[in-house]
């Protein structure tokens, strides 16, 4: 069975679902190159069907994020304007050229291989926070109860949704409204901080570790909603939101932020972040554990762009209230349209195994000859080794910043091994010579490190089976001067922990550099400067080396120096 799943908004992209299993997944930020891109999702569409070698008509179920067709959706699959728009649509809709209002006329180049035959395909609405349900319970690979809790901003009119997951079946249990938004109150105090909202949240966090609550404890109240034993016991009206596209990439605004930001002046941003992070970490313990209690598990799976934040991963993790946490690392939005599939398949097919998310590598790849002949036309020196591995971890122990591009693009917000930029961890001043000379970014922002599997206990206290760097961890005292390049200021860590069977030739990186330095650890970032997407097409690969301070550029085994 075949399942595409689409999501036109904040984080465009799309996701191939085969018998139940994730098998390409991608945002479309990475092919237009503007960070979260919100128009169609053509790219996107076109990747995921080619990668599987199927045409459009090979798809059984198209499911799309959000309880209503837009005018989007209708031009993207060729609906007419009066197609059902409410929970599911099967059928054969008249064919027209349409949208009332703002005309839309489809030009000559429009990819008409996305026109489903109706006759075959069902179409199906999946709810905003019910896809981000499905996209982590259905990743989880935990077969009996579990709570499953979503938070962010707004979607479908919702902010902060609880669900239980049992026997294949996600069920409702507390649903709501955005004033009960705890994404949109730190998304403002991001805003007030100077950076956007939607963006610039793991700034905040990063931040926060920077500040003290001594003097700020209580200065927000009134800014959010409150949360007692599960219940929304006190919302909060947010005011006007403003919205506007800007570039092709959504932008938010409220007014809350003028009045933060005063508080930012008077009292610090490490400060203001700091507390924040505090009443971000106090309010979802409310919501989390109460409901476990109530739903007597200690089983928990969550998604939503609030559980982007590593740090309130950690506490939940640490609190000794969770016995199987798992998080879907592509949290955000952009997560959507797996989370929309995932929901179609399992609804047609209640007695599928849930199976364990450990392959993250589900974007484009590309060959020798591919990269070949991009360096030839470009008159682009290069060279091959006959181990490149060995050569590149003598590189990085002796300094080099290298951009590593191999294999298939990772899915989500982090980079892991395949389109890279790493560095050695061994030196304090690699996070602010990274900072400065490639990255072009804040001083401040931490870097995450790529450990071994097998040296996990080497590294991280109470250490977990981290392998998307979706939760931190405190690290072990002993190493803390050891890689101190990838050691927050609250001596945390961000790991990914990396699994030879998941990605051999990173693994193999890392290994090589532990035998060269004997320590089983990399300072690994995406492979983009402050602003842009991720790398995806070598084309990228080699402006992103050459517009910044990267030594080495390696693609497959092709090498590139400065």
């Amino acid at each position: 069975m075949n399942v595409l799943g689409i999501h036109i908004g904040h984080d465009s992209s799309a996701a191939l679902i085969i018998d139940g299993k994730i098998f390409a997944d991608v945002a479309e930020e990475r092919f237009r190159r503007i960070k979260h891109y919100a128009g169609l999702p053509i790219q996107s569409i076109k990747y995921c069907l080619e990668s599987a070698d199927i045409t459009i008509n090979k798809i059984d179920v198209i499911a799309i994020s959000g309880k209503n067709l837009s005018r989007y959706h209708k031009f993207l699959l060729n609906l007419d304007e009066e197609s059902d728009t409410t929970v599911k649509f099967h059928g054969s809709p008249k064919i027209a050229q349409f949208i009332t209002g703002e005309a839309f006329i489809k030009p000559p180049f429009y990819i008409k291989g996305f026109y489903p035959d109706w006759s075959k395909t069902t179409l199906i609405n999946v709810e905003h926070h019910l896809a981000h349900a499905a996209s982590a319970y259905y990743t989880s690979g935990i077969a009996e109860k579990q709570l499953i809790v979503t938070i962010d901003g707004a979607g479908d009119h919702f902010s902060t949704c609880i669900w239980r997951g049992e026997e294949n079946a996600i069920t409702p249990l507390e649903k709501n409204p955005t004033t009960g938004s705890l994404g949109w109150f730190y998304s403002n105090v991001t805003e007030a901080l100077g950076w956007c909202h939607g963006d610039g949240e793991g700034k905040t966090m990063g931040l926060a570790p920077y500040g003290s609550t001594s003097k700020t404890r209580g200065v927000m109240d009134g800014f959010y909603p409150i949360y007692e034993s599960g219940k929304l016991v006190k919302p909060y009206d947010f005011g006007r939101a403003f919205m506007w596209n800007e570039d092709g990439s959504l932008q938010w605004h409220f007014d809350d932020a003028y009045k933060i930001k005063k508080l930012v002046d008077q009292f610090g941003p490490e400060n203001i972040a700091a507390e924040a992070q505090r009443i971000l970490e106090e309010q979802v313990f409310q919501i989390v554990f109460p409901w476990m209690e109530k739903e007597n598990t200690q089983n928990l799976s969550c998604a939503g762009g609030v559980f982007l934040n590593v740090k309130l991963n950690q506490r939940i993790r640490e609190s000794g209230k969770v016995r199987k946490h798992h998080i879907y690392p592509n949290a955000g939005d952009a997560g959507l349209a797996a989370g929309a599939a995932l929901y179609a398949y399992f609804l047609k097919n209640p007695g599928a195994d849930i199976p364990i998310y450990d392959n993250p590598y589900l974007g484009p790849e590309y060959g020798d000859q591919e990269i070949l002949a991009i360096l030839q036309s470009r008159n682009l020196k290069y060279r091959k080794t006959g181990n490149v591995v060995d050569f590149v971890a003598g590189e990085l122990a002796s300094g080099k910043i290298v951009a590593w591009f191999q294999g298939r693009m990772e899915s989500g917000p982090r980079a892991l091994g395949n389109r890279s930029i790493l560095m050695s961890p061994l030196k304090a001043e690699n996070k602010d010579i990274l900072n400065s000379r490639v990255k072009f970014r804040e001083p401040f922002r931490p870097f995450c490190p790529s450990i071994l599997y097998e040296k996990k206990d080497d590294y991280l206290e109470n250490a977990g089976d981290e392998l998307f760097m979706i939760t931190s961890f405190n690290c072990i005292p002993s190493k803390r001067l050891a890689i101190p390049a990838v050691v927050h200021a609250d001596f945390t860590l961000r790991p990914q922990l990396v699994k030879k069977e998941c990605n051999p030739k990173f693994w193999e990186l890392i290994h090589a550099f532990g035998n060269l330095t004997g320590e089983y650890v990399l300072l690994n970032s995406s492979m983009n400067i402050m602003g842009e997407p991720i790398v995806n097409h070598p084309r990228e690969a080699i402006r992103c080396f050459f517009d910044s301070g990267i030594d080495l550029l390696v693609m497959n085994d092709f090498i590139l120096e400065k």
